[in-house]
């Protein structure tokens, strides 16, 4: 099961933060395949310089240019080669780039192996305090069309419910959940697994007020409890 197979495509996540949090697994996998793919190549090679991974090959492969690259790896992947998935930081084609080369792969009949690790929605829902059972996990809300109609879907939701947010819109995304929700618990999480790691707890207005007060940095992670 450790050893890199030919012709199969790895999934490999990678540290949202801190670089410790690779396993060793994941490491194999990287210093052996034939091809790296990877969001940012300058993000990954700091983690591959850090445990002295010299991979045969880098490709960049992100949302913009991915439509094109998809058929070159395909045809690396036909070819015999191993490739291995990496975004900037967790886990490939979970709100980061990936799931359009998996589908392509599995439709050529290509071996796909995910090498689990971090996940932000998971590490940041497991330390939140709200219930674990039954979560959604949105991603990024829409910035635009169809934002205040995907909140008003999600009003109904008894579920936990996970937002991805950038520091540019997470005070605007709170607000805009406080509006349409209504006072209810949340949880917001950034830095994780970085010194300043944080978590913010409360209702929307107490969360609001506290995160106004702070030179607001890093990428968040907001939870928000699901309807009584």
């Amino acid at each position: 099961m450790n050893e890199v197979l030919p012709s199969t495509l790895y999934l490999v996540s990678t540290p949202i933060g801190n670089l410790e949090d690779i396993t060793l697994r994941a490491l194999k996998i990287l210093g052996n395949v034939d091809a790296l793919a990877c969001e940012d190549t300058r993000t990954t090679q700091v983690l591959l310089n850090k445990y002295e991974l010299k991979p045969k090959r880098l490709l960049s492969y992100f949302e913009q240019n991915e439509q094109k690259k998809i058929p070159e790896i395909i045809q690396l992947l036909k070819d015999g080669n191993s490739v291995a998935l990496v975004t900037d930081a967790g886990t490939p084609s979970i709100s980061d780039p990936g799931f359009r080369l998996v589908r392509a792969a599995i439709e050529e009949g290509i071996s796909v192996v995910p090498i689990p690790g971090v996940s932000a929605v998971i590490t940041a829902l497991s330390a939140s305090g709200l219930p674990t059972n039954a979560f959604v996990f949105e991603g990024f809300l829409p910035v635009k069309k169809g934002r205040k109609t995907r909140l008003e879907f999600l009003k109904e939701e008894t579920r936990t419910i996970i937002f991805y947010e950038s520091p540019y819109r997470v005070l605007r995304t709170l607000n805009d959940l406080k509006e349409v929700f209504g006072e209810r618990e949340v949880v917001i999480a950034r830095e994780l697994t970085k010194k300043f790691e944080e978590f913010l707890r409360g209702n929307f207005s107490e969360v609001i007020e506290q995160l106004s007060k702070k030179k607001i940095l890093g990428e968040f992670v907001v939870m928000v409890k699901g309807k009584e």
